[in-house]
Parts: C-alpha cells; structure tokens; sequence
C-alpha cells in the first residue's frame, strides 16, 4: 500500500464518529490534565487505558494518543498564565511565556504557543506517515538477534537519556523484566493459585499503581505549595504579523528538531522542548525581548518542539514495536491488550488501524487548536483548582480503571501493592519508567532472544557476529559509556582530594 492509499483509508477511519468521538474526549481531558495540578500524562494515559480499551483497538489508541498531545496544549496554558507548568515539558515555556503574560501579552503568548504547537503536531503527523513505512521495511529485513540487540539499544538509550542515577535506571528495567516473567514457567500444580494474582499483574496495575496512585501519595507527603494566581487574559489575543514573523524560524527550528530528537530512545516532548529552547538561545541574536524576560522565540521553539516530539516518539511504536517513553508503553500496551503484535507486522496486518491512528492526529490537533484559544477562560479558571479537589477524584478514577482491567476487585489490590511500591521508588530517588519499559518489552525480548539462539545452535556469539546486531549492541554500550564515565568522574572528584594520585 503506498502513501496516497494509505492516507486515504485513514481519513476514512479518522472521520468516523466513534473515532471522532474518542479523539475529542482524549483532546478535552489532555487539556484539562495539562491544566490541572497534580497529575501527569503517564498516570493520566494509565487511568485512561482500561476505560478506553472497551472502544476498540482504533478508538482506544486515538484516544490514549490525543490525551498524550493535548497534555502539552493544556501544559502550556498554565505555564504561560501561572508559571506552573501542567506539564514537565512546558517548563521551558515557563521562562519566556509567564513575563509575557506579565507584560500583558498573555493573549499573543497563549496564541503563539497554540499555532506552534498546531503546526508542529501537523508536520510530525507528515513525518510519521513519511518515515513510518520506511522504517517498517526495514524492520521486515531483521532477524530475531537484530531484533533483541534493538531492543536492548532502546532500553539502553530510555536509561541514559532519562533522568537520575543510571545504576538506579539499570535496576529498575531488571525488575521489569523479571515482573514480567512471574507465571511464565510455572508448573501446572500450582497454576491455579497463580492465576489470581496474573490477573490483576499488567501494564494497568504496575502503571496506574506507580504513576498514579504513587504519585498522589508522594505528593501528600509534602506540603502542597500555595496555587498561584493565573494572569488574566486581556486585551489582544491574536498575534500581530511582527509577533508571527519573529516566531516562525523559531516554530521550524522546534519542529525539526522535536522530530528528530522525539525519534530517540528516552526522548518525547521533555528532551526535545528542552533542546529546543538551548538552540534558540544559541541562534536567536536579536531576540524580540531578552530570553527569561518574554522572548516570543522562547515560547515558540519549545511548544513545537514537544509537540512535534510527542508525535515523533511514536514512529518506533507503531514501526518497531519498541516503545521510547512511558506514554508510547502504555500505547503497546494497548495493542497487546486487543490481541495485536506491536512491530512491523502492524502496517501489513491492521493497515486500518495504522493508517487511522497517523490521520487522527491532524484531526486532533485541529480539534485543540478550537478547543484551547476560544476557551483560554475557562482553561484559566481551572487553574486554580485545589490539590484538595484533584486527588480523591485520582484515587476513585483509579480504582475504577483498576477494577474494570482486572474484571475483579482482586486488581485494585495489585495497584495498591504497586502504589505502595511506587511511593517506596520515589523515595529513594528512583525512575518508574524503565520499570514499566523492561516489564512492556520482556515477553518479545524472551521470544526474540530464544529464536536467535535456537537458529544459532545455543551460540551466543550470533549477536556478534552478525554486523547489524553487533553495531546496535556496539552502539548501547557506548550509550552506557557515556552515561557512566561523567557520573565516574564527578564520584572520584568528590573522593580524592585535589591533588591527589589515582595510583
């Protein structure tokens, strides 16, 4: 199928209602959780998961995805209005767009950042369905050792890329992978009583237990800061022609360079709005007001660049089957979920469902771009809503979608044990998400890793000896290398005192 069909089966299935209707709730409730304090975009996907998959395989993903991409819409409302950003990835927004709205130019920043992002959400749908088949071909060509030394480089590059200590990172991917393990070779005897506990062991429970819930408790844990008060949005809101003028190289800049960067393993909207917003105050000589003190180019670059890189992030999704961040897991989980591979086979299998889910998003970003300019209101009124209000309405939202995954109480027992766990984890400083990647991509790493070595006669060295498969692993431990010898050196400086011989 070539790029024109495709395209028109998926605006085929994008303009049916049901799949209309899945991508305007996901928008609506991205947008709110953008806004709203308290809760972020994984755990929101997470509660979403079990009450969207009885939609379908289609409606489900459209709708999981749209939350994804109408986070960073709502997420730079409340960083332009209130410098709060709702979401992580609006933290460079934060820096120029609150002093804008200071200034009184909250209208034109909330514009800007809108047609950034409508813009760059457009053009990395355009990416996706460019580069996607492409990519799947590719994929055709691997074998089971490429496939695992794949798998391996993105868990890799989801550990070096993401934040904190990368031995922490290491040790929360093996217990992923051996959560995911737990019923696999059970002896038949003891099957039954390992039944009830499998079935509420999922990506919903550990998700929703540690995103979730675990954050809810952590942030009970302390003190919740007083919520600031939104500008209000006066005067102009459209943009002038100087104000568009100034923020286009900036908006193409963050587009390219969230495609790109969202591509990666570990990346997405966070890495590639912050990459955006160090390139502009690189490049930008003359910039409209100085940056930190309402640069129209710091509120550009970075809203394309996490927007174009939420969507960028989902092309090893939907091509490779490998997911780049927690959101994109949950996505396979998803897939799984409704009995379908995730990997290249999906463009050839479910050409519906691949196709539709690329044309959804252009249809998406229209519907945030009329969703978030003329109700800037009402986004604004919402930010004041207590974390008093948001986090028992979290926790039943939660029970609820835990219930309805297990199909038995016993599931919201699981979440708990995993909300508990989550606390615990964020405790002692440690990232849930390569956790949730290790437990998401076990069962296809055992699958691939096995075939390998049945072909090869039990010989390891197959991974070496094949070249793709050894440039990727050659590839993830230079990854490693550089993650791990800064951290090194910054141990050693701090051990030995100056002047000191290492000998």
């Amino acid at each position: 199928m070539d790029l024109i069909d495709g395209l028109a089966l998926g605006w085929a299935g994008a303009l049916a209602w049901p799949v209309l209707a899945a991508a305007l709730a996901g928008c609506t409730v991205g947008t709110l959780v953008g806004v709203l304090p308290g809760l972020s975009v994984a755990a929101t996907v997470a509660l979403m998961l079990p009450l969207a998959s009885p939609l379908g395989a289609v409606p489900a993903l459209v709708m999981l995805a749209a939350v994804y991409f109408g986070a960073q819409y709502g997420g730079s409302t409340a960083a332009i209005l209130a410098s709060e950003p709702g979401e992580a990835s609006a933290a460079a927004t934060a820096l120029d767009g609150h002093h804008l709205a200071r200034q009184g130019r909250a209208g034109p920043a909330l514009a800007i950042a809108a047609l950034a992002s409508f813009f760059a959400g457009c053009a990395g749908a355009l990416v996706i369905a460019a580069i996607a088949p492409p990519i799947t071909a590719l994929g055709f060509r691997f074998g089971p050792s490429e496939y695992f030394s794949l798998m391996v480089l993105g868990l890799v590059g989801a550990v070096v890329l993401a934040p904190g200590s990368i031995v922490k990172a290491v040790g929360m991917i093996v217990v992923g992978l051996l959560l995911a393990q737990y019923d696999a070779h059970v002896p038949s005897a003891a099957r039954p009583q390992a039944a009830a506990l499998r079935e509420g062991l999922g990506v919903p429970a550990i998700a929703i237990g540690m995103f979730a819930l675990g954050e809810v408790v952590a942030r009970l844990g302390r003190a919740a800061p007083p919520r600031p008060a939104a500008v209000p949005v006066s005067g102009r809101l459209w943009p002038t022609g100087a104000d568009l003028r100034e923020a286009a190289p900036s908006v193409l800049r963050g587009t390219a360079l969230g495609a790109l960067v969202g591509m990666l393993p570990g990346g997405g909207a966070l890495l590639s709005s912050v990459v955006s917003y160090t390139v502009e105050r690189a490049l930008v000589r003359r910039p409209s007001r100085p940056f930190g003190q309402g640069a129209l180019q710091g509120v550009a670059g970075p809203e394309a660049a996490n927007n174009a890189g939420a969507q960028a992030s989902l092309v090893p999704m939907l091509a490779l089957g490998i997911p780049t961040n927690a959101v994109t897991a949950l996505l396979i989980g998803t897939l799984v979920m409704h009995g379908v591979a995730p990997g290249p086979a999906v463009m050839g299998s479910h050409p519906g469902l691949f196709w539709t889910v690329i044309v959804s998003m252009w249809v998406g970003n229209a519907l945030l771009l009329v969703l978030n300019l003329p109700l800037v209101a009402l986004w604004a009124r919402l930010l004041a809503a207590p974390y008093r209000l948001v986090f028992p309405a979290v926790v039943a939202l939660a029970a609820l979608s835990l219930t309805v995954a297990a199909a038995a109480p016993y599931g919201v027992y699981v979440g708990a044990a995993f909300g508990a766990l989550g606390y615990v984890l964020h405790k002692l400083h440690c990232e849930p998400v390569p956790l949730l990647l290790g437990f998401v991509l076990a069962p296809a790493m055992e699958a691939h890793l096995r075939h390998a070595l049945s072909l090869a006669d039990g010989q390891w060295s197959v991974f070496a000896t094949r070249p793709v498969s050894a440039g990727l692993l050659i590839a993830a431990a230079v990854m490693v290398g550089l993650g791990v010898v800064p951290a090194l050196r910054r141990r050693r400086g701090r051990t030995l005192p100056d002047g000191a011989s290492s000998f």
